[in-house]
């Protein structure tokens, strides 16, 4: 069965005093997190090894994004052998937002994936379609490239370590939400697809998160889906008590 995972992408925000004083917030309420819920947060690059050094054993830090090299004249860019050399064992690749502003096309989010489980760090593979693929009809078919040239090419034992979030770009930072009808048929859609490519085990084992305007008042109905198995959460992740709302609501 697929582990219960609720991630926070904390994107550009927070300053260094901010950032400690909300690890600090987790830490406290951290003994509130259900026991079959793994929590990860997903600070900016500038504050990972010491918001790791300074989180319990039940938080889970995550870079939010990863070179496709592994080392070299790449300035400002940071390789996954990086982040495991700093005990990362995370990384959000393919984010919409790298997508749409910094040119994550397929090919490199594809790489990057692949750089990562090379260097032991868990990818957490984002996909989803843009209002105009909704509209048109054709969000399955955008859906089932992105799987394909981002993560279809490992093989079993790779597959095992990554985790898909859906996240329909049209309901991110826009107050609109996928409807749980929604975020359940593409959730099922994807653990289909990857039971086609892969095995029904493999299927079954692949955490499925939904990241899209996720918060404390529609956590749980988009949780209680069957094939939804956490959430990715952008700005309800920066705020404590919300944040433990939605890994409350994980059940």
């Amino acid at each position: 069965m697929s582990r219960k995972i609720v991630a926070g992408n904390w994107k550009m925000n927070k300053t260094y005093h901010e950032a400690i004083s909300l690890i600090q917030e987790l830490n406290n309420l951290s003994k509130e997190f259900p026991k079959d819920v793994k929590v990860i947060v997903a600070p900016p690059a500038l504050y990972l090894t010491e918001l790791n050094d300074k989180s319990n054993d039940l938080l889970n830090i995550s870079a939010q994004n990863c070179s496709p090299m592994q080392s070299g004249a790449f300035t400002g860019e940071i390789s996954s052998s990086m982040l495991n050399s700093s005990n990362i064992n995370f990384c959000i690749i393919g984010h919409s937002e790298r997508r749409a502003y910094y040119g994550d096309t397929d090919k490199i989010v594809g790489q990057k994936v692949e750089a990562a489980i090379n260097n032991n760090v868990i990818p957490i593979f984002c996909c989803g379609e843009q209002l105009i693929d909704r509209e048109e009809g054709r969000y399955f078919d955008v859906i089932k490239t992105q799987l394909e040239a981002g993560i279809f090419h490992l093989n079993e034992d790779e597959m095992r370590n990554v985790v898909v979030a859906y996240e329909p770009v049209w309901a991110i930072g826009t107050g609109k939400t996928a409807s749980s009808v929604q975020a359940q048929e593409m959730h099922a859609f994807i653990r289909n697809l990857i039971e086609d490519r892969y095995t029904k085990n493999i299927a079954e084992n692949t955490s499925i998160l939904y990241g899209g305007s996720c918060k404390p008042s529609n956590a749980e109905e988009l949780f209680a889906n069957p094939d939804v198995d956490g959430g990715l959460i952008g700005g309800a992740a920066l705020n404590a008590t919300d944040f433990l709302a939605i890994i409350k609501a994980n059940k």
